[in-house]
C-alpha cells in the first residue's frame, strides 16, 4: 500500500509490474531519441510506420505509456502489488511538477482562448499552485504516475487525432512568431519523454529511495546524452554542409599524392578552385601567439596567488577581478584592443594586436584554472618536500607544477575552444582583406638588428584574414564567395579546433600518466 514504508520482499524474477515498468522507460528513451532525430531532421515527420505516420507514433506511444502509468500507480494505491512507495509524494516533486504546470496551463490558456501574455501568465501561476500542492500531498505511487500519465494521455490523444499534425501552426497573439509542427512536436516529445521515462524508472524500482535514485540517475543519463546527441548532430550538419566544397576538385593519388585546393590555396582571379589557406595559417597563428602569451602569465600569476600572496581581500579582489573578465563580452576585449593597441603598432590592424587581444581573453581563465589546479595538489605533498629539506620554489617547480598540470591543461583546452573562434576582437583589430591570395609569412619574417628591439617582424604588423572573419564575411555580409564556400570555411574551423582539442587532450594524458609513474 502507498502509506507503507517497509522493505519489499520481491518475488523471483521479474513480475508484470516490473516487466510494464521497463517497457514504458524502454518506449520513451526510443521516443526521444526519436523526437531528437527528427528536430534536426535526421528523421521525416512523414515517415510511415506500420501505416502510422511519425507524429502519430509518437501518440500511440504516449498513450500506452500514459495508461500504463496510470494503471501502474492505481495498481501500487490499492494494494494490487507490493511497493515501498513514501506516504506522500514530496514538496521537491510537487515544485518540479508546478514548473510543468505553469508552462503547460498557460500555453494551452493561449492557444485555445488567444488570451495574451499576463492572461496566460496568471492561469498559468494558478495551474501551477494546484499542481505544486496537489502532488505534494498525493501518496507516492499516485503523485508520481498520475500527472505524468495524464499528460502522456493528453499529448496522446492530440497527436492522433489529428489536432496537432504535421501542417499545425501557432500564432501567438502576442508576440510576433510562429511556431510550426516539425519544431514543436519533437520538443514537446523529447521533454515529455524525460518525465514518461523517469515515473517509468521510479516505478521499475517499485516507489521508495530506491525508485526516487533511479529516477535520478535515469533523468541524469538522457540529458547527458542529450547534450552529446545535439553536439554530434551540429557537427554532422556541418560536415553535410561543408564537406561537398571541401573536397571539390581533391585528388587522392597513390601513395602521399594528396591534392585539396580548398586547404592548400587562396582566393586568386582565374583560379579553378579558390580556397582558406591564408585563414588557415592566419588562425593558428593567432591561437599560437595568444596561448604563447596567456599560459606563462596567468600560470605565474596562479603560483604567486596560490604559494606566496597572503589569503586575504588582496586575492579575495584578484579572484573576483579574474571571474568578472572572463565573463566579459569578447567585444569589449576588441574595443580595447582597437583603442590602445592597434594605434600603437603603426596605427593598422596586425596579427600581432589579434594575438595580444586573445591571450588577454584566455588569461583569466589560465588564472582561474591553474589556481583551483594547484590548490587541489593535497599539502602533504608540500609537507613531504619540506622536510626533506627543498626550498618553496623547487617543491613548487618539481612537486606541486606537475600534480596540477592536468587542470591547468584542460583550462587551457577550454579557453583555446573559445578564443579560436572569435569573430568581433578579429573584425576589429586583425581583420584585413577577408579572401587573401597567400597566406602570413611569420617564421621567415623575422630580422635582427642593431637597435632595440634588436628583432623585426613585417608580418606580425600586417593585416590577416582568419577563418572566423572570413565565415562572417560569406555567412553574414555575403562577400565575395558564395554560400558554399562559408560551409565548407565552417567545416575546416571545426576541425581547426577540434584539432586544437585533440593536442590538449594528449598532452593531458600524457601528464597523467606521467604524474602516475
Amino acid at each position: 500500500m502507498s502509506g507503507e514504508t517497509s522493505s519489499r520482499t520481491a518475488a523471483p524474477g521479474i513480475d508484470m509490474f516490473d516487466r510494464v515498468a521497463l517497457g514504458i522507460v524502454g518506449i520513451s528513451i526510443v521516443t526521444f531519441l526519436l523526437g531528437w532525430t527528427t528536430l534536426f531532421d535526421r528523421t521525416s515527420p512523414d515517415t510511415a510506420v506500420a501505416g502510422l505516420s511519425l507524429f502519430a507514433l509518437f501518440g500511440v506511444v504516449f498513450l500506452l505509456a500514459g495508461a500504463g502509468l496510470i494503471t501502474a500507480g492505481i495498481a501500487s494505491n490499492v494494494g494490487l502489488f507490493e511497493t515501498t512507495a513514501d506516504q506522500y509524494t514530496g514538496l521537491g516533486t510537487g515544485v518540479a511538477f508546478g514548473v510543468v504546470g505553469f508552462a503547460t496551463g498557460g500555453l494551452v490558456t493561449t492557444i485555445l482562448f488567444g488570451v495574451g501574455a499576463t492572461g496566460s501568465v496568471l492561469v498559468g501561476l494558478v495551474v501551477a499552485l494546484i499542481a505544486t500542492l496537489g502532488v505534494a500531498v498525493l501518496p507516492e505511487d499516485i503523485g508520481t504516475t498520475l500527472p505524468v500519465g495524464l499528460l502522456a494521455l493528453a499529448w496522446g490523444v492530440l497527436l492522433v487525432a489529428g489536432f496537432v499534425d504535421v501542417g499545425w501552426v501557432w500564432d501567438p497573439p502576442s508576440i510576433k512568431a510562429t511556431f510550426h509542427a516539425p519544431i514543436v512536436v519533437p520538443l514537446v516529445t523529447i521533454a515529455l519523454s524525460l518525465l514518461v521515462a523517469w515515473s517509468g524508472a521510479i516505478v521499475a524500482e517499485e516507489f521508495g529511495s530506491q525508485g526516487r535514485q533511479n529516477g535520478a540517475y535515469l533523468m541524469i543519463g538522457l540529458n547527458a546524452f542529450g547534450m552529446i546527441a545535439v553536439l554530434l548532430l551540429l557537427i554532422l550538419f556541418v560536415v553535410r554542409k561543408g564537406l561537398p566544397k571541401l573536397l571539390e576538385g581533391a585528388q587522392f593519388g597513390p601513395g602521399l599524392n594528396i591534392s585539396v585546393p580548398f586547404l592548400t590555396k587562396g582566393v586568386m582571379l582565374g583560379q579553378q578552385h579558390n580556397g582558406i589557406f591564408p585563414a588557415i595559417v592566419g588562425t593558428v597563428w593567432l591561437v599560437v601567439g595568444a596561448v604563447v602569451l596567456a599560459i606563462p602569465m596567468g600560470i605565474g600569476a596562479a603560483v604567486f596567488l596560490t604559494e606566496y600572496a597572503e589569503q586575504g581581500r588582496f586575492t579575495a579582489v584578484i579572484e573576483t577581478a579574474t571571474n568578472a573578465l572572463w565573463s566579459t563580452p569578447s567585444i569589449v576585449y576588441g574595443l580595447f584592443g582597437y583603442a590602445f593597441l592597434v594605434p600603437r603598432f603603426g596605427n593598422a590592424n596586425s596579427l600581432l594586436a589579434g594575438m595580444m587581444v586573445l591571450g588577454f581573453m584566455l588569461l583569466p581563465l589560465v588564472v582561474i584554472t591553474s589556481r583551483e589546479s594547484i590548490k587541489s595538489v593535497p599539502d602533504e605533498y608540500r609537507d613531504a618536500s619540506a622536510a626533506l629539506g627543498v626550498n618553496q620554489w623547487q617543491t613548487i617547480r618539481s612537486v606541486v607544477l606537475p600534480a596540477a598540470m592536468p587542470g591547468v591543461v584542460t583550462g587551457v583546452i577550454l579557453g583555446v575552444g573559445r578564443i579560436a573562434g572569435e569573430t568581433a576582437p578579429i573584425l576589429l583589430v586583425t581583420s584585413g582583406t577577408p579572401f587573401p591570395a597567400r597566406a602570413p609569412s611569420i617564421l621567415g619574417s623575422f630580422r635582427f638588428t642593431a637597435a632595440p628591439p634588436f628583432v623585426q617582424n613585417e608580418a606580425l604588423l600586417q593585416a590577416s584574414s582568419a577563418l572566423p572573419y572570413q565565415l562572417y564575411a560569406v555567412i553574414t555580409a555575403g562577400v565575395g564567395q558564395e554560400e558554399a564556400f562559408g560551409w565548407g570555411t565552417a567545416l575546416v574551423l571545426l576541425m581547426v579546433v577540434l584539432g586544437f582539442y585533440a593536442i590538449g587532450i594528449t598532452s593531458r594524458i600524457y601528464f597523467r600518466k606521467k604524474l602516475n609513474q
